[in-house]
């Protein structure tokens, strides 16, 4: 009886979320002993996202490409970064063990920027790359983001109807973790080493609060197994608690990549009035002790990897790419194969 009251609240809870905007993508972070780190997520979209991995060095000069008004910059750490259409940066990982991921969030909404006025802005597309070429921690990102010192600016995904929302995770090699959010046009950062799961809607202060409740529910008993955010959330968060926790990288790993699959969304899934729920369409895995940043596709056979120890990121190195928009098919540790490239445009106004 005591199981099935467990059951029917649980039921009940589920009933009740699931009248959220159901979104997609999710990242979770594993803590190991010895300092074995990683974060693995999901990339989730309802129409195809092609991309390749992009090798950046040392000493690039950036700038927020939204006009005269822009941010500039000079990259201080090299990174490797999956692109999606080779317009934007959402996911990598630098020379120091910095990943940043960005995730959809319906919520998002931006400060106003005016081309000609006193903020100085900088693209969305470029949110995660300036994070990676800027900071080595995520305590260093957090004390500059914090003082808005410029506006982040958003537009439309080209050739489509979506208006770009994301907010932005930062996690490092200490297990360290910040969720950035801009709501009602102000940024709120959540900071705190223990914030290892997020995924969309709602936003990050009401996931703490659903999964506070799961938590009085034995997840061996009952978990909500829809793709929706908050249950894909409370999966994650049980999930990467309940796999082994060990410094051997070849469990550890695979470990991570399981609970990211667990919470991805099956290929060409789909619901009616949804558009934002979303095929899985590639997943990662960064390990910030080892620098090692694991890749697969929704549509190849091979999870591969890239040794970032083996790269060049010396100033005045070379871009290099990783061509993966046709499918192609990779195995192993794949630095060697990168070609050199000339630097894609981050997509601005």
């Amino acid at each position: 009886m005591k199981t099935f009251k467990t059951f029917a609240a649980a039921l009940l809870v589920f009933v009740a979320f699931g009248m959220f905007k159901a979104n997609a993508c999710t990242r979770v972070m594993y803590k190991g002993p010895n300092n074995t780190i990683l974060t693995g997520r999901s990339m989730d979209f309802s129409i195809e996202i092609p991309a390749n991995l992009w090798i950046f060095p040392r000493g690039m000069e950036r700038n927020g490409e939204v006009g005269p008004n822009s941010i500039q910059w000079t990259s201080k750490y090299g990174s490797v970064v999956a692109t999606s259409w080779d317009i934007a940066s959402p996911d990598g990982l630098n020379e120091k063990g910095l990943m940043a991921n960005l995730l959809w969030l319906v919520e998002s909404e931006y400060p106003t920027f005016e081309k000609a006025g006193d903020m100085k802005g900088m693209t969305i597309s470029a949110w995660a790359q300036y994070a990676l070429d800027n900071f080595a921690t995520v305590a260093e990102a957090v004390e500059e983001l914090s003082k808005e010192e410029f506006a982040i600016v958003s537009d439309f995904i080209p050739g489509t109807d979506k208006f770009t929302t994301v907010h932005l995770s930062l996690s490092d090699a200490t297990g360290d973790n910040a969720i950035f959010e801009y709501i009602g046009g102000k940024l709120v950062i959540h900071h705190d080493p223990s914030y290892t799961v997020m995924t969309n809607d709602p936003s990050y202060e009401q996931q703490l609060a659903i999964n506070k409740y799961w938590q009085n529910i034995p997840g061996r008993i009952f978990l909500p197994g829809t793709v929706s955010s908050p249950d894909r959330f409370t999966r994650a968060h049980f999930y990467i608690n309940s796999v082994p926790q060990t410094d051997d990288t070849r469990v550890s790993v695979a470990s991570v990549m399981s609970v990211v699959r667990n919470v991805s969304v099956p290929y060409g899934f789909e619901v009616e009035g949804f558009p934002n729920l979303s095929t899985t369409r590639w997943r990662v895995v960064a390990d910030h002790k080892n620098l090692v940043y694991y890749f697969e596709t929704a549509l190849t056979p091979n999870t591969f990897w890239v040794d970032l120890k083996k790269i060049d990121f010396r100033e005045g190195a070379p871009v290099k790419m990783l061509p993966l928009m046709n499918n192609e098919t990779y195995s192993g540790e794949v630095s060697a194969q990168f070609i050199q490239a000339e630097p894609f445009r981050f997509m601005g106004l």
